[in-house]
C-alpha cells in the first residue's frame, strides 16, 4: 500500500515500511496513517507499507522474499510512483524490523536496491532465545519468550533453532555485516527483545558500519503504541524523525 503528502510534486523519498506483529498478524494498512503523519508529512516523503505472507500459512522465506520483490517493484516503478530510487530507507518495527534487517542483508548480497539507512524499532532478530533479557523478561514483557517463541516456530517450522539457519531468517545469525546501510535501533530497556538489538547494533558497529541506538528506561515492547502520550514515547518519536532527517539530508547532500 503507497500513499504520499497530498498536494506534493516531484521525485520523494520513499519510506518503505513492514508492519509488526510477530511475523503470525497485522497488515499493511494499520500503520500507514501514523507513517503518514510522523514521517510522511513533516519529512515530506513518500510511504509504501508491505503486505507481507503471514505464519503459519506461510514459512520462511516466502515473506523476505515479498518484502524483496515489492522493493525491487517500487524501485523499478520510480518514475510512476513520484519517488527518488536513489533515496529509499527501509524500515520496520518488532517482527517488520526483523524484516527489514533481514531485507538490508538481502538486497546487499543480491545487488538489489540500495537503501540510504535501516529504521528498526524494537527489532525482532534472534529466534534462539538465549539472551539474558529473553529469560529475564519472561512472563513479564508483553511480548515474552513464549511468544517469541511461537512466532519464530510459526515462521520456521522444523528449521526453528536450526544451526545453519540462513541470516535471511533470522539477522542476528548473520555472520557478515559490512557494507549495510546505516541504521536506527530502538528497544525498550523492560523488553524481550533488549539484548539481541543491543548486539546487533554492537555487531554493526564492529563490522565497520554505522549505528545509532537508544535503550529506552523502563519501556518495555510496543511502549510508544500502548502508551502514546507518555513523555517517554513521545521522546522516542522524535528521536526517530531526527535520523530519519539526517540521513535524508545527508542523501540530499550528495546529490547536489
Amino acid at each position: 500500500m503507497s500513499a504520499r503528502p497530498a498536494g506534493t510534486a516531484g521525485p520523494l523519498p520513499l519510506l518503505y515500511y513492514m508492519h509488526g506483529g510477530g511475523m503470525v498478524v497485522g497488515n499493511a494498512p494499520s500503520v500507514v496513517p501514523q507513517l503518514l503523519r510522523e514521517w510522511a508529512l513533516p519529512l515530506r516523503m513518500a510511504v509504501i507499507s508491505v503486505e507481507y505472507g503471514l505464519a503459519p500459512r506461510v514459512r520462511y522465506p516466502e515473506p523476505v522474499e515479498d518484502c524483496y520483490a515489492g522493493l525491487v517493484w517500487a524501485a523499478e516503478h520510480a518514475d510512476e510512483l513520484g519517488i527518488d530510487a536513489d533515496r529509499i530507507v527501509i524500515g520496520g518495527k518488532s517482527a517488520g524490523g526483523g524484516l527489514a534487517a533481514a531485507l538490508a542483508l538481502l538486497t546487499r548480497d543480491r545487488g538489489g536496491p540500495a537503501p540510504i539507512g535501516q529504521l528498526l524499532l524494537c527489532p525482532m532478530l534472534d529466534d534462539r532465545g538465549t539472551t539474558f533479557s529473553s529469560h529475564q523478561m519472561a512472563g513479564v514483557d508483553i511480548w515474552d519468550r513464549t511468544s517469541n517463541a511461537t512466532g519464530w516456530q510459526a515462521l520456521l517450522g522444523d528449521r526453528f533453532g536450526a544451526p545453519d539457519l540462513p541470516p535471511y531468517a533470522a539477522p542476528a545469525r548473520a555472520r557478515d555485516l559490512s557494507g549495510l546501510p546505516p541504521a536506527y535501533i530502538d528497544v525498550g530497556s523492560v523488553e524481550t527483545f533488549r539484548d539481541e538489538d543491543v548486539a546487533y547494533a554492537d555487531a554493526l558497529w564492529r563490522a565497520g558500519g554505522q549505528a545509532e541506538l537508544h535503550v529506552w528506561p523502563g519501556a518495555f515492547h510496543g511502549f510508544d503504541s500502548l502508551a502514546p502520550e507518555a513523555a517517554l514515547s513521545q521522546d522516542a518519536r522524535d528521536a526517530r524523525t531526527r535520523w530519519l532527517r539526517r540521513v535524508l539530508k545527508r542523501s540530499e547532500n550528495r546529490e547536489m
